[in-house]
């Protein structure tokens, strides 16, 4: 991918190119590697897999009728695809430049420009495959909610930073892709004491989701400073802030998405 001066250069985060499947907790395949200047060495990145325990395909957790019709929209909104044919989509993407880049006219959907974002390359919908058309809204609210924290993170501009970063929104794809793992978003019923206790929140608040994903963005990047990570510690990075926003999800105080820890790391 292109090199970007000052800003260090891209790296890939692998492309998630498999779909998601009822009932399966993960879906991983080889490693996609894509060549340029700043070409990904070794076999990249496999996704954050559920570590599920024997014990855990036996746990069920009833849903109140609130719960269960929330889990059920959620589930809808998983399930659709990124379409470029779709106006909806295309008005998204480009409402996604616009957010990130104001003072800068975007071309195309297909452009090289997109690499200034952190994509893999020119078009981002190739990027979409393993998240969804959902990942592509958990940026969108993340940079319209979150502005000062988005731009933070997309510039890298806090902290000692690797020569070799992550790049911005694909691994805002990888997010997307780890909570709806962590979160057992796929089953009928939670499965997880964690999944069972984040549909408490989204009963709550129709937007939980995106919201935890903004908290779980923030995050990683903590992590990534503390960590003093490059790209091939990416995958110990996200396993890292997974264990650390279960912890904090399942904490006693916690009431609301607000009062998580990392909540307080998000600045509007």
């Amino acid at each position: 991918m292109d090199d970007r001066g000052s800003g260090g250069s891209f790296v890939a985060v692998r492309r998630i190119s498999q779909g998601f499947d009822r009932g399966n907790t993960c879906h991983s395949s080889s490693a996609e590697v894509v060549a340029g200047s700043a070409a990904w060495l070794g076999k990249g990145l496999s996704c954050v897999c559920a570590q599920r325990r024997d014990s855990d395909s036996r746990l069920s957790f009833d849903l109140t009728p609130a719960e269960e019709d929330c889990l059920q929209r959620l589930q809808s909104r998983i399930d659709v695809p990124y379409d470029t044919s779709l106006p909806e989509h295309q008005e998204a993407l480009r409402a996604l430049w616009d957010a990130a880049f104001p003072e800068e006219v975007l071309h195309d959907l297909v452009s090289e420009q997109w690499k200034e974002m952190g994509w893999q390359g020119k078009d981002p919908s190739t990027d979409f495959r393993g998240g969804g058309y959902i990942s592509l809204e958990n940026l969108l609210y993340f940079a319209r909610n979150f502005p000062k924290s988005f731009q933070v993170l997309l510039q890298k501009q806090e902290g000692d930073r690797a020569m070799w970063e992550y790049p911005f929104a694909v691994a805002g794809v990888n997010i997307t892709f780890m909570l709806i793992q962590m979160l057992d978003l796929e089953a009928v019923k939670p499965r997880t004491l964690v999944g069972a206790t984040f549909l408490k929140f989204l009963a709550e608040k129709d937007y939980a989701f995106d919201l935890l994903y903004c908290i779980t963005f923030k995050l990683m990047d903590q992590q990534w400073l503390e960590m003093r990570a490059s790209y091939m510690d990416f995958n110990a990075v996200m396993k890292s802030t997974r264990r650390r926003l279960e912890e904090e999800l399942l904490h006693e105080d916690i009431t609301k998405l607000e009062d998580l820890p990392s909540y307080n790391l998000l600045v509007r």
